[in-house]
């Protein structure tokens, strides 16, 4: 499963931008990568898991800007197709989901 956060904050004072840098380090800070400068994407092993990072980031909200969260699970991520330019990238890399029993 994987949780995408999609958003378009105000950056056009210096407060602003300060919310917007303090938004960003604590999506960092639980565990998300930047996908694109206003995408970022964790890998989460279970549904519940996943409420759980997606009820952090809602408590991280701001007041102001869109945003947008996604839950996908890892078939729809790896049926992604990504670009540079008019080149394919290689495929991103799938995380695995072990079974102990």
């Amino acid at each position: 499963m994987w949780v995408l956060v999609l958003f378009d904050l105000p950056t056009e004072t210096k407060e602003e931008r300060k919310i917007y840098s303090i938004f960003r380090k604590q999506m960092l800070k639980d565990g998300f990568v930047m996908f694109q400068f206003s995408i970022y994407m964790r890998h989460c092993p279970s549904r519940e898991n996943a409420d759980v990072h997606v009820n952090r980031v809602k408590k991280m909200l701001p007041s102001k800007g869109h945003i947008g969260i996604l839950c996908i699970t890892d078939k729809q991520f790896g049926n992604m197709e990504i670009f540079y330019g008019r080149k394919e990238a290689p495929k991103p890399q799938l995380y695995q989901q072990l079974e102990l029993f």
